[in-house]
């Protein structure tokens, strides 16, 4: 089987691909169930959070941000895993964590080839952690403000 390959464009100002040009190109280079998976979530962000950021880090992570990061998609051999970088605070009703459980900051949730999962759940935990973003982002603020 041949692979799919994709042209990445370049930002004209200084060479680079966007980083959603980036996921874009993660997404066909994936060319099987982990790549529609990682097109699903994609699409389930967006939808949670019309401002959020795409950024491409660590070498080749897809990272989705709003007033600090909110989680990354990354895909293994055997899963695409969402990891939150502050799911530890956050309420998970759905139980949608399955992985890093032990930690005291990240959660995680390892998604498996044809493993089902509540849309709306995984939206209002991004929701979540966009809340804790901006409360974040806010108290930060309020402290800068008081000191001047």
């Amino acid at each position: 089987m041949k692979k799919k390959t994709k042209t990445i464009k370049t930002d004209a100002a200084d060479g680079e691909a966007s980083a959603s040009e980036r996921i874009d190109a993660r997404i066909a280079e994936l060319d099987d169930w982990r790549g529609e998976m990682l097109a699903r979530v994609r699409r389930l962000i967006k939808e949670a959070d019309p401002e959020v950021v795409e950024e491409w880090k660590w070498r080749g992570v897809p990272v989705w941000e709003h007033a600090g990061i909110i989680c990354t998609g990354e895909s293994y051999k055997s899963v695409v895993k969402m990891t939150f970088a502050k799911g530890a605070s956050l309420e998970d009703p759905a139980g949608l964590f399955n992985s890093s459980l032990d930690g005291n900051v990240r959660r995680a949730i390892d998604i498996h080839e044809g493993e089902q999962f509540d849309e709306e759940a995984l939206k209002a935990l991004i929701q979540a952690a966009v809340d804790l973003n901006l409360s974040v982002q806010a108290e930060r603020s309020g402290r800068s403000r008081k000191r001047a």
